[in-house]
C-alpha cells in the first residue's frame, strides 16, 4: 500500500509542472494574453520544473528598466554558447513580440515548449538542436497594454504597443541598432550564432482565408550555397502546415497596390533594417512569420505553434549538415574580395497567375473618405485570380575591395563599437602611412523630407576613384576577408539601402557649409569668363539646361565650383576603400 501511495505521488508531482506551466492566455481560452510579469514567472517556473533542460536568463534591460528574459533548451543539458559549440548543435532562436501588439509567438512558444518537455525523449527535437525563446523582445511596449492598440487584429482582448518605449520600431533597426534592446539581441545573437533567427509577427492587410505566411532568406539572396537550404526548409514547413489544416503562403500578403486586391503580390528581398533580411548578410537564416490579423488569437496561436513545431522538426532532421553549409559560406565569404555582390533587390515586371483564397468583396466610392472603400464578406467564399510578381533580379551591385574600408579617427569612436557588435572584425591603426586607395564623391545627394525613426536618411549616387592618401594613425581598418563581408559591404559601402550613409550618420559631410556671396561670385564669374573653355562650357549649359538657364544661383554656382575657394570635400564620403591589406 505504501508503494503505491509513494508511486502516485511521484505520479501527482510529475504532472504538477505541466498544471503550473499554463499561459494566461491558456487558461482564459486565448482571450486574453497574460502582462509582462507573467514572462519572468513562467522562464522561472520552467527552469525549476526542468533545471536539466532549461535555463532561464536576463540578456538585457529595456530603457524603462525591464528585464529582458529568454530560455534556453535542450533535451540534454546544452544550455550555455560555450557548450553550444562545443556540441556543434544548431540554435534556433524564437522571438515573440518585437512588435508587442502582435503577441501571438509568446503564447505560442511557451506551448510548444511545455509540450516538448512532456514528449518522450527519443522523439524530442530538442535532442538534436538548442530552441532559444525570446517571448517578448519589445518589453516595454508590451506593457503599454490596452484593448485598440491593434484595430485590424481579431484578440486578445488587451495587447502592447507596437513600438519600444522611446519609440523606436525595432524592427527597422537591425542595421542601425539605435534602440538599447537591438543593442542586447545582437549581443545574444554574436554569444549563440542561431543558424535560424524566428521573427514571429501578425500581418495587418485584407481579409482572405489564408492564416499564415512563412518568408525565409537565403532563398534569393545571399551565399548561393545556401539559397537551396532556405527554399528545402520554405517547403518542408508549407507542407507540415498544410497537412495540419492550415493554407500557408510562401510570400507576405500585402497588395501591390493598398486596399486593392486586383492589384496582386510581390514577393521580395527584404532590406537588412529587418530581421527577414539581415541575417542573410551573416550567412545565417531569417525567418519571418505572419499569422493573419483578421483569425481569432485561438487560431493564430495555435497556427503559430504548429509553425515553430514544423521549424524545429526541420532543423532535427537536418540542422548538423546544414550547419556545416552555414560554416563553408562563412569560409566562402571571406574570398569576396574583388567579386560582384548584390546590395539590393527589386521585383521584375514578370508575373504569374494564382488562386488566392479570399472572400467576396465590392469597390465602392465613399462617401466619406472621397477614395474607393473595399468591403468583405466572410460569408462568401471566393478564389481571386491574382499576379504574383516574384522574378527577384539584383537593383545595386558593388565589387569588393580586395583590401577593404578605412573608417578616419574622428569616427572610429562612434562606429567602432557598432561594427564589434554586429561581430565585425577590424583593426586600429598604431601608425600613419601612405597608401593607394578610393575616394567615393557623390553626383547627387537627396535629403529625405521627413524623418524616419529619428533620422533623416540620405540617398546618394556617385563613384569611387583612385587616390593616393595619407592614413592616420587611429583609423579603423575593416578587412573584406571575414565571415560577414556581406554584412560589412551593406554598412560600409554609401549606396547600399542601409548603410550608416544612408540613415544619415554622415550627413554634415553633404551639406554645403561655406559660401560666396552673390556680389563676390559676380565679381569671380566675370574674371572667369575671360577663359574660352570656361566661358563655352557656361553658354553650353545655358543653351542646353533649361532649369541651369533660369536660375541665378545655379549660373553662379558654375564659377563657385571652379574658384580655389569651392570645399573639395563636399559630398566627400569620409570612409575609404582600399585593395591593399593593411596590418596595424
Amino acid at each position: 500500500m505504501r508503494a503505491s501511495v509513494f508511486v502516485l505521488i511521484l505520479l501527482a508531482a510529475s504532472a504538477l509542472p505541466a498544471a503550473e506551466l499554463r499561459t494566461h492566455a491558456e487558461r482564459s481560452a486565448y482571450r486574453e494574453t497574460g502582462r509582462y510579469a507573467e514572462v519572468e514567472s513562467l522562464c522561472k517556473q520552467f527552469e525549476h520544473s526542468y533545471p536539466e533542460q532549461i535555463r532561464c536568463f536576463v540578456f538585457g534591460t529595456s530603457p524603462e528598466g525591464r528585464p529582458m528574459w529568454a530560455l534556453a533548451a535542450n533535451a540534454n543539458g546544452v544550455l550555455t554558447p560555450e557548450q553550444t559549440r562545443q556540441r556543434g548543435l544548431p540554435v534556433v532562436l524564437f522571438q515573440g513580440g518585437i512588435h508587442a501588439g502582435e503577441i501571438d509567438g509568446k503564447d505560442a512558444g511557451f506551448r510548444v515548449l511545455r509540450e516538448l518537455l512532456q514528449q518522450p525523449q527519443k522523439l524530442n527535437p530538442l535532442r538534436s538542436q538548442v530552441m532559444l525563446f525570446v517571448p517578448v523582445f519589445n518589453v516595454d511596449g508590451h506593457e503599454r497594454f490596452a484593448a485598440w492598440n491593434r484595430p485590424n487584429q481579431r484578440g486578445p482582448n488587451e495587447m502592447g504597443w507596437r513600438t519600444t518605449g522611446q519609440n523606436f520600431n525595432l524592427n527597422r533597426d537591425y542595421m542601425k541598432a539605435d534602440a538599447p534592446e537591438m543593442q542586447h539581441m545582437l549581443d545574444l545573437v554574436q554569444a549563440w550564432d542561431p543558424l535560424f533567427y524566428v521573427d514571429l509577427h501578425v500581418t495587418d492587410g485584407a481579409q482572405f482565408r489564408h492564416d499564415i505566411s512563412v518568408q525565409v532568406e537565403p532563398k534569393y539572396a545571399g551565399d548561393p550555397g545556401l539559397r537551396a537550404i532556405g527554399r528545402t526548409f520554405q517547403d518542408g514547413v508549407l507542407a507540415e502546415l498544410r497537412r495540419g489544416g492550415s493554407l500557408p503562403l510562401p510570400y507576405y500578403p500585402s497588395f501591390i497596390e493598398n486596399d486593392n486586391p486586383a492589384s496582386g503580390f510581390a514577393d521580395s528581398v527584404s532590406m537588412p533594417r529587418f530581421s527577414s533580411g539581415y541575417f542573410l548578410l551573416r550567412n545565417r537564416f531569417g525567418v519571418l512569420v505572419e499569422t493573419h490579423s483578421w483569425k481569432t488569437y485561438p487560431q493564430r496561436v495555435d497556427a503559430t505553434a504548429r509553425s515553430i513545431r514544423a521549424m524545429m522538426g526541420e532543423v532535427a532532421r537536418n540542422g548538423s549538415k546544414w550547419r556545416q553549409y552555414a560554416l563553408a559560406a562563412d569560409a566562402a565569404a571571406t574570398k569576396l574580395g574583388g567579386q560582384p555582390v548584390v546590395l539590393d533587390y527589386t521585383t521584375g515586371p514578370t508575373f504569374r497567375p494564382i488562386e488566392f483564397l479570399g472572400y467576396a468583396y465590392t469597390r465602392t466610392p465613399s462617401e466619406v473618405s472621397g477614395g474607393i472603400m473595399t468591403r468583405y464578406d466572410e460569408n462568401i467564399p471566393a478564389v481571386w485570380k491574382l499576379p504574383l510578381f516574384d522574378d527577384i533580379q539584383p537593383k545595386l551591385t558593388r565589387t569588393a575591395p580586395a583590401g577593404g574600408y578605412l573608417i578616419p579617427p574622428t569616427y572610429a569612436a562612434q562606429l567602432g563599437p557598432k561594427l564589434a557588435r554586429h561581430g565585425i572584425e577590424f583593426i586600429t591603426l598604431r601608425s600613419p602611412r601612405t597608401i593607394a586607395i578610393s575616394e567615393f564623391r557623390a553626383e547627387s545627394a537627396s535629403f529625405a523630407k521627413t524623418p524616419f525613426e529619428s533620422h533623416q536618411t540620405l540617398t546618394v549616387s556617385g563613384t569611387w576613384a583612385a587616390a593616393n592618401a595619407e592614413i592616420a594613425a587611429g583609423s579603423l581598418f575593416v578587412p573584406i576577408a571575414q565571415a560577414k563581408a556581406r554584412l560589412v559591404m551593406a554598412l560600409l559601402e554609401p549606396e547600399a539601402p542601409d548603410s550608416y550613409l544612408a540613415w544619415g550618420l554622415f550627413n554634415n559631410h553633404f551639406e554645403r557649409k561655406e559660401y560666396m556671396e552673390d556680389y563676390v561670385a559676380e565679381a569671380v564669374a566675370r574674371a572667369m569668363l575671360k577663359d574660352p573653355a570656361v566661358k563655352a562650357e557656361f553658354e553650353r549649359r545655358i543653351a542646353e539646361d533649361k532649369a541651369f538657364a533660369e536660375s541665378p544661383q545655379q549660373r553662379l554656382d558654375f564659377f563657385a565650383r571652379r574658384h580655389a575657394s569651392w570645399d573639395t570635400r563636399y559630398r566627400l564620403y569620409p570612409i575609404r576603400r582600399t585593395e591593399t591589406i593593411i596590418g596595424p
